[in-house]
């Protein structure tokens, strides 16, 4: 998948923790990245997180490459859910008792538990490393994360998911709190254990009760319905909540399903926001891309200061070909939401595809903002090595390419691209120090 809604490799470093925390195969996981999508998972995160006492501005939502139903959090700021349980929540009220469950870990201190469970265990499995490069790799120093070194011995994942089957019940007493405090029904949460109880009738008979992440559905079914029956509020339809849902789970279907499926699902009277978007992106990777900016420019005119449309905007235009207006198209979203690091990403992108001297002057700068705003993005990064190639900044090339494969968790070449940075830059620069961060990750990785 192209453009600013788009996949990258999380490696070997993050589907380490997934493994511990969430008992899934040991396999590599992807982020999908689109401004929009994260936008409206805030938003339906914001009356939750507030109600947990924490800042709506420190903790982001992020959406996993995966098609099975899980939700995890792996540090004080970022909640992961997977694609499949997006699409899977057929309610706004089911998205948020998932999110609840979810920023409750990080309201009542699992994680730091976890961390030191982790560390207590690491003598035989190191898992301590792993959840410190896990941390570092989605946070600002994600380019100085080093590779992992997951051990195999058995005992210490007992040891580390022992801790965690308290903490998963005291999670969902905590998130029942919390939808209850902003009148959000309760029962979404057993709507959304219901899913998971299928899961579980499935391989029930292949699973050891010793390692499991969380405690038998079942059980946890009988504690939410107790708190539901007792739950004595009234809640209300929220049509916010219920309009960022929608958004999100259809432009997410409509990127990852089959486009001429989705086309065939829709009403063509359709001419809702909504409707029109997942038109706009389903006609957009037929490829039609004269169908889709027609469509993409209707929904512009009903919403022209809604940045996330101008950004999609952006996006089919520059996977179109038509460059010169995909910049225009990104450079109204910049205007309307300066600080959003992809949308500064996807600008940058369509200034680099001009090729021309003075749009290879403004993708740096442009590329520079975003990488401050969101230093998570290798695409990003990528487009950032070519914007300093092209204005003969090589040392900077070689440092963003060394990031880049840093951040992807192949530190083997990060660390070829970091000496070329370090012996091109003036020693002890910000960039050379950078480098050296690199440089001493990868020898640890090593």
């Amino acid at each position: 998948m192209t453009g600013p809604f788009q996949k990258y490799a999380i490696t070997a470093l993050i589907a380490a923790l997934i493994f511990v925390t969430a008992t899934l195969p040991l396999r590599a996981q992807s982020l999908l990245r689109d401004p929009d999508i994260e936008f409206a998972l805030g938003e339906l995160a914001r009356p939750i997180i507030t109600a947990a006492g924490l800042s709506p501005d420190n903790i982001r939502i992020l959406v996993v490459n995966d098609r099975k139903l899980n939700a995890f959090v792996i540090d004080t700021k970022h909640v992961l859910i997977h694609s499949g349980l997006i699409l899977k929540a057929k309610t706004a009220e089911e998205l948020q008792a998932v999110i609840a469950h979810e920023i409750a870990h990080i309201a009542n201190g699992h994680i730091s538990r976890r961390l030191a469970n982790m560390r207590s265990a690491s003598n035989s499995a190191k898992f301590g490393l792993a959840m410190a490069l896990v941390v570092g790799a989605l946070s600002k120093n994600a380019e100085a994360a080093a590779g992992i070194a997951l051990g195999s011995a058995n005992s210490a994942k007992r040891v580390f998911l022992g801790h965690t089957r308290a903490e998963e019940a005291s999670a969902d007493q905590s998130a029942l709190r919390y939808l209850a405090a902003r009148n959000i029904d309760p029962t979404a949460m057993s709507d959304v254990l219901d899913y998971f109880r299928g899961q579980e009738l499935l391989s029930v008979g292949r699973q050891d009760p010793y390692v499991r992440s969380h405690p038998l559905t079942r059980d946890r079914m009988r504690a939410v319905a107790g708190y539901a029956a007792a739950y004595g509020g009234k809640s209300q339809p929220n049509a916010n909540a219920n309009y960022y849902f929608a958004r999100a789970r259809a432009k997410l279907g409509a990127f990852t399903g089959n486009p001429g499926r989705t086309l065939r699902k829709l009403n063509k009277k359709d001419t809702s926001d909504i409707g029109l978007m997942t038109r706009a992106v389903a006609l957009h990777r037929i490829p039609r891309p004269t169908e889709a900016i027609a469509e993409i420019s209707k929904l512009l005119k009903k919403r022209p200061n809604d940045p996330y449309f101008q950004e999609l905007k952006g996006q089919i235009l520059l996977e179109s070909g038509n460059f010169g207006a995909a910049v225009n198209a990104y450079g109204a979203a910049v205007k309307l939401a300066p600080r959003n690091g992809l949308i500064l990403a996807g600008y940058g992108r369509a200034l680099l595809a001009l090729n021309t001297s003075d749009g290879n002057r403004r993708a740096v700068k442009t590329l520079e903002q975003a990488r401050v705003r969101d230093g998570r993005d290798p695409r990003m990064m990528r487009d950032l090595a070519v914007a300093y190639a092209r204005t003969g900044n090589n040392g900077l090339a070689s440092l963003a390419t060394a990031e880049r494969y840093a951040l992807m968790g192949k530190l083997d070449t990060a660390g070829i691209h970091a000496k070329r940075a370090a012996d091109q830059l003036p020693r002890g620069s910000v960039g050379w120090n950078r480098a050296q961060d690199v440089l001493n990750a990868a020898k640890q990785a090593g």
